[in-house]
């Protein structure tokens, strides 16, 4: 488009020098109005201006109706300035500044016929085969030399205009124009401007927008280079920046056709999350989408966010304040000159003949017709010139005219400071400033710093732009009346207030403009594909916290999500409690059987020397008694809370018990069964039944569990783990830490397998021993002990392995295994031991001596004994006692029962 632009300009140009000359070299042609539609000042510097004096002209008319603000205010604002200047004696002393000043009609092509006035004086012209009728020379008049322009208004306008003033090297400050493509300093190098770009604009109202909480917006823009370049400056800082996104972006033809902007309004339907609009629109566009958001019924839908071409105007919102109630605008930051209301208010057609447009402004801005030749033929009131500026008519100074002078004064104090460097002390204009550099006065003007007539300061950075300053207004309506309210500032970074804004809401709550709701706490954004700020809510699951805004990650083993799933923090630890009823159960049928063992300890030391308890074996009957003890005892280390002592007991103590008992127990059914069974082949005593060998060979056997503990200890010594997964549950809420001893269940069965493997053999060799005689020996109590014993265990152990996946694992387990510990002990003590306590206590009568008979009756009574058995299960009834006769002695009878002591008996 620029380079079109550039050729076109060129091209132009080549057709304007030769119409030109060809003017000029014909004598006959009658001279040109040079100044019918420009301004001309003269003085020793000129500078040239471009003002949209009127508006766009219609049906191929280059120009329409006058425009009294953004025309007259601003072109009256740079002579205002010039006169200034002229009178300051401090700037450019001596130097009159002088202006050529044209009509742009607001149309860039016309706009660039117009601005190739201020190239004429640097086209060089051939005339030397020119001559007049006469023969002689001709006299050409000679054309102001322009060292630099004010203007333009329009960033479309200012772009083509710049394409050609370039290319003569003429320095142009615009006072309007805020196009960002303008800050191109490759393209547009000797542009500079004093209002902001439009990128600045386009960066104050994103965070205007994200410091709303608006993430989700739309975009709407006047076709053209004002618009377009606004909403592609927006849309490329957000992206950049990130956080808003695009729901859609709208443009507005030039020339809309009708129910084009009920369509606009209807596309901005189909997103209605997104009902903040971001535009970059001229005015007369933004008074007719607001009006057809009310056309149809979008009230308070819509949160518009204006551009400075909406600002603080009274005419986009006429008629239609409720629509636009909320709206945020934005303004270059600025202040209303005095001075020119002074200056614009006295002015009149008698002291203004400079301006040759004022007397058109006059007609408009009175309504009146000034005689036969007025603009307005339709008026029938008629001027009388006495009609004065505020008085006879509403006056409000238009936005930009600080914006202008500033310009003008720009370009003085740039010339001011060339004066000074190259005419230092010479009154006027040296003849080095004679024909003046436009590439040197440029420089010049990227430096100047001066304090505006807003006394805001001036200053162009190296793209010649100007720092952004903005207010940020808000259209508001109270009881009494409608009105733009200022509510913030931009100056590189926002100041909001957020307390002064009013919305139309009933609560007056910030509205939202958003694609998605935010998550809460604990719920991580699944982004919609495509669309940043759309987004899916996900809680985080099971032991996962929100790490992010957009993730989520698990907890360490140890830890569970806590409350706001935020975080981690520690699982909770527990153990088992002493009031727990998993613990009170065992612990009171553990103290029932100590106390009960105690008694019998103490009973059987009481009666130590009677028949009954030498007849039991003494020294085994106390070993098997301690392992009774000790089995009962394991109970309170194993609900105790775990310790390195702790965990140390009950490594020693779980088996030791079952050790002691059943080593006790295998010890007395294994010497049985070899008495008899020697029995059966010699009278000669088996050996290894005495008591001394009885004791050795019961802790023989304890040893090895005892060589075990001791090889457990070295190999991995006790100590405490907190065991995560027991209680690991689906519900992190629920979950614990169990606090407990380092033993696997392998370590557990190796502790109990040996106790166990003792007991099977006992439950064998009491089965062998099932035969023998109940009158001589324990054999069936140890067997009834044992079977008991055996069914105990059978039922522990799917007990205890099967609850292994329970969240009760902990507590199930320890009261399985200390009560199975405890009813082991007590068949143990109920069977052998509680049946001689009953006699020594309630029937001493029995408790006597009796007759000591040799090992020989011994073994022979027991295998007559046997044999009788046989024979009895044999033969009919009647034929056994014949051969009991033959085969019993007859002085043996006896109808009490007779406890015999092996280790008495003579060998």
């Amino acid at each position: 488009m620029v380079k079109v632009l550039e050729w076109y300009g060129c091209l132009l140009l080549l057709t304007y020098v030769a119409s030109s000359v060809s003017q000029r070299t014909d004598p006959l042609l009658p001279p040109a109005p040079e100044y019918a539609h420009s301004i001309r000042l003269d003085g020793d510097i000129i500078l040239g201006g471009l003002f949209p004096v009127h508006a766009r002209g219609e049906r191929g008319a280059p120009c329409g109706e006058l425009k009294k603000e953004k025309g007259i205010h601003r072109l009256e604002a740079m002579l205002f300035a010039i006169d200034l200047i002229n009178k300051d004696p401090d700037l450019l002393p001596n130097v009159t500044l002088g202006a050529r000043v044209l009509d742009t009609c607001s149309r860039d092509t016309y706009a660039l016929e117009q601005s190739l006035t201020f190239v004429q004086a640097l086209i060089e012209r051939d005339s030397t085969d020119v001559r007049c009728a006469s023969g002689e020379q001709p006299i050409f008049a000679k054309p102001d030399k322009i060292v630099g322009v004010i203007g333009a208004a329009a960033s479309s306008v200012s772009i083509m205009v710049a394409n050609i003033l370039r290319l003569f090297k003429i320095p142009q400050i615009s006072y309007a124009s805020t196009a960002p493509e303008l800050s191109d300093n490759t393209r547009y190098d000797f542009f500079s401007r004093v209002v902001p770009p439009d990128s600045y604009q386009a960066q104050a109202m994103l965070d205007i927008v994200t410091a709303m909480g608006w993430n989700y917006v739309s975009t709407l823009a006047s076709e053209g280079n004002y618009g377009e370049s606004g909403v592609e400056a927006f849309v490329q800082i957000s992206r950049e920046t990130g956080g808003v996104c695009i729901a859609q972006s709208l443009k507005i033809p030039r020339e809309p056709r009708p129910g084009e902007f009920d369509k606009i309004i209807l596309r901005l339907l189909e997103t209605p999350n997104a009902r903040a609009v971001v535009m970059f629109a001229n005015e007369d566009d933004i008074r007719r989408v607001l009006d057809a958001a009310k056309r149809n019924n979008q009230t308070g839908h819509f949160l518009w966010v204006g551009s400075d071409s909406w600002g603080s105007k009274i005419s986009p919102v006429v008629q239609q304040e409720s629509v636009a109630e909320g709206a945020i605008t934005i303004l270059p930051k600025r202040a209303s000159i005095e001075a020119f209301d002074r200056y614009f208010k006295s002015r009149s057609l008698s002291n203004n003949r400079r301006n040759v447009w004022f007397a058109e402004f006059w007609e408009e801005n009175f309504g009146c017709k000034l005689g036969m030749h007025g603009k307005r033929p339709g008026s029938p009131k008629k001027c009388t010139g006495l009609e004065k500026v505020g008085r006879d008519s509403t006056y409000e100074q238009e936005g930009k005219v600080q914006f202008v002078m500033d310009a003008v004064y720009a370009m003085a104090h740039a010339l001011d400071r060339m004066h000074r460097d190259l005419c230092s002390g010479y009154p006027g204009l040296c003849p080095r400033m004679s024909n003046i550099d436009g590439k040197e006065l440029l420089g010049y003007i990227r430096n100047v710093s001066f304090n505006g007539s807003a006394k805001t300061p001036v200053v162009f950075n190296e793209n010649g732009d100007a720092p952004g300053r903005y207010d940020i207004y808000q259209y508001q309506i109270t009881n009494r009346s409608a009105e733009y309210r200022i509510i913030g500032t931009w100056t590189d970074l926002l100041h909001l207030d957020i307390d002064a804004m009013q919305w139309a809401s009933v609560d007056s709550s910030l509205p939202p403009s958003v694609c998605s709701l935010p998550c809460q706490t604990g719920e991580r954004k699944k982004v919609v594909k495509g669309v940043a700020c759309c987004w899916h809510c996900e809680r985080c699951e099971g032991y996962h916290y929100q790490a992010s805004e957009f993730t989520c990650q698990l907890c360490p083993y140890e830890q569970r999500p806590d409350q706001n799933r935020t975080g981690c923090q520690p699982i909770p630890i527990i153990k088992l409690e002493w009031h727990s009823p998993w613990a009170v159960v065992p612990v009171f049928i553990a103290i029932l059987g100590i106390l009960a063992t105690t008694f019998v300890v103490a009973t059987f030391l009481r009666y130590n020397d009677t028949p009954i308890v030498r007849a039991s074996g003494r020294e085994m009957s106390y070993v098997l008694l301690t392992g009774i003890f000790l089995c009962y005892v394991i109970t309170f280390p194993m609900i105790a809370a775990p310790g390195v002592a702790v965990c140390s007991f009950r490594r020693i103590f779980l088996g030791l018990g079952m050790c002691f008992s059943y080593a006790a127990l295998l010890t007395k059914t294994n010497r049985i069964h070899r008495i008899f069974e020697q029995g059966k082949c010699s009278v000669a005593a088996p050996r290894f039944i005495s008591p001394a060998s009885q004791l050795v060979i019961t802790f023989s056997l304890i040893s090895v569990q005892l060589m075990g503990v001791f090889v457990w200890f070295v190999a991995d010594p006790p100590h405490t783990v907190v065991d995560y997964g027991e209680q690991r549950t689906q519900d992190p809420e629920s979950a614990r830490g169990v606090l407990k001893c380092d033993i696997s269940d392998l370590s557990l069965i190796c502790s109990l397998g040996y106790s166990i493997l003792l007991m099977v053999t006992c439950t064998v060799y009491a089965i062998k021993t099932r035969g023998v005689p109940e009158t001589f020996n324990e054999a069936k109590p140890i067997g009834f002990t044992m079977y008991t014993t055996c069914i105990i265990w059978l039922a522990f152990i799917p007990i205890f392995f099967g609850t292994a996946q329970s969240a009760e694992r902990m507590y199930i387990q320890t009261a399985t295994l200390t009560v199975s510990l405890s009813l082991s002990a007590s068949v143990s003590l109920g069977m052998l031991f509680m049946p001689k306590v009953y006699i020594i206590i309630l029937h001493p009568e029995q408790n006597v001596p009796k007759r000591k008979r040799s090992f020989k009756a011994i073994v022979t009574a027991a295998t007559m004994t046997n044999k009788l058995s046989h024979l009895a299960s044999e033969r009919p009834n009647g034929e056994v006692k014949t051969e009991l006769c033959e085969s019993v002695d007859n002085s043996t009878p006896s109808t009490k029962t007779t406890y015999v002591s092996y280790t008495n008996h003579a060998i």
